[in-house]
């Protein structure tokens, strides 16, 4: 059985039970209709009985019978007899013993050696003269229409069942078509590498709709996962290559040019400017690698974020004075947030860091954190180039840039570590901007409780 697929197993499941309910079925209509015929013949048999009452009568030569009185009918025979037993009228079976005893309103079943028989007797009196009706009929009689529909269930039964069997195969060949087509889609799928293939069922509320678009949510994500993976290495490749190429330029050019100390002083410096763009992008790379596969954990611990927002907006007043930004800072003293003192001074830092970069010169720069019931409200806004509507959602990618060429060397790591940040930490993160006016990140955090994540 187990060997066999399920549409073979639902088909024969639903042939063995539907023959089981025909089964049922016509036991119980042979059960009810020998019980009607019985009920219908004992009936026939008293209401002849009692017909005869009115239709015998007395002269002064004996007893006459009216010529509407029956003595067979539907299978039942009548027969009248005198005070001595004596048959007056009438007629019995053929096998039917006749000598039996009366019994007076009294349906019996009798057994002799011609058969099985019911038998109903009543006794009254014409004209003070006592008479018996008999009523006769032979219980093998009553059950012939059984017997017909039993042949009749016996013929009809195989067709039947084969009908139940046909009708089941296409109940669930119709019943699995989504089946096969989802099977054939992740075949294909599986086969060619195509993620962009969907299933599509369309619209419906029955389970098997419901994971065909799970499916297709599945293959969605997979496929833009596997996208983004491809797009990060090509990006991480990209961003790699020039720093590495930078010191092998530098290393040949002091091996085979460098005339003086101070020309070799120049290239090491050179190399170690690049070494370090390398080792910063390496290092946002491992963390950004960590927090994708849950192993980056942060550490949970009490942080005055309004010192250390003062701290970070103090050391990047310098910074921003060499494009000639103001950066002013409005901060609510005391706000205590739980969480990873480092990463959350890399968020600040970073959102100041994106400020200055695509900042205008002359222009202003300003960090705000404020309490608003049980979250702390941070916000870093400039009035630099801004964002175009269209791109706001692409910020958080990774190694994305609004404008490459005031991007400073960066990578585009940076707001894809500060998005992670704030969402470990339980809170979150928008953006807006107006191109050519400037932008604002805007950043909540639970205010004085978290809990380690990782």
């Amino acid at each position: 059985m187990k060997r066999l697929s399920i549409q073979w197993r639902v088909t024969l499941w639903f042939t063995l039970l539907m023959t089981l309910l025909a089964a049922v079925g016509l036991a119980f209509l042979f059960f009810v209709g020998g019980q009607s015929a019985l009920a219908a013949t004992q009936n026939r048999m008293a209401e002849m009985a009692e017909t005869a009452r009115s239709e015998i009568g007395l002269d002064s030569s004996g007893f006459v019978f009216d010529s509407d009185l029956e003595y067979f009918r539907d299978g039942v025979y009548l027969s009248v007899y005198d005070a001595a037993g004596l048959p007056l009228y009438g007629a019995v079976p053929r096998l039917f013993d006749n000598t039996v005893v009366f019994a007076d309103s009294q349906l019996r079943e009798l057994t002799d050696a011609g058969g099985r028989w019911y038998v109903y007797d009543i006794s009254f009196a014409v004209d003070e003269s006592q008479v018996w009706v008999r009523t006769v009929a032979a219980v093998d009689e009553v059950g012939s229409t059984i017997t017909q529909l039993l042949r009749l269930a016996l013929v009809v039964l195989p067709f039947f069942v084969v009908l139940a069997a046909v009708g089941g195969f296409w109940l669930t060949h119709r019943a699995f078509l989504p089946v096969r087509r989802i099977t054939r889609t992740a075949r294909e799928i599986r086969q060619g590498g195509d993620l962009s293939r969907r299933i599509d069922l369309g619209p419906g509320r029955d389970e098997i709709h419901t994971l065909a678009s799970e499916f297709d949510s599945m293959f969605a994500r997979l496929e833009a996962s596997f996208a983004a993976e491809k797009q990060f290495a090509s990006d991480a490749s990209h961003e790699l290559r020039t720093p590495t190429a930078v010191i092998l330029t530098q290393c040949e050019d002091a091996l085979e040019s460098a005339a003086s100390p101070e020309e070799l002083r120049a290239a090491l410096k050179a190399i170690q400017r690049q070494g370090e763009k390398m080792a910063g992008l390496l290092s946002q790379l491992l963390l950004l690698s960590r927090a994708d596969s849950g192993r980056q954990t942060l550490r949970s611990e009490p942080v005055d974020l309004s010192g250390l927002a003062a701290a970070v907006a103090d050391e990047q007043r310098e910074r921003a004075a060499d494009k000639g930004i103001a950066v002013t800072a409005d901060i609510a003293p005391g706000l205590v947030v739980q969480g990873d003192e480092t990463m959350l001074m890399r968020v600040l830092i970073n959102l100041m860091e994106n400020g200055i970069k695509y900042g205008r010169a002359g222009g202003h720069l300003a960090l705000t954190l404020t309490a608003d019931g049980d979250t702390v409200t941070g916000k870093v806004a400039d009035d630099g180039i801004g964002i175009a509507a269209e791109d706001l959602d692409k910020v958080w990618r990774r190694f994305w840039q609004a404008d490459p060429a005031h991007s400073g060397g960066g990578a585009g790591l940076g707001l894809s570590m500060v998005k992670w940040i704030v969402e470990a930490h339980g809170g979150r993160i928008t953006v807006e901007s107006v191109l050519g006016k400037g932008t604002a990140f805007t950043f909540t955090l639970p205010l004085g409780r978290g809990a380690e994540r990782g």
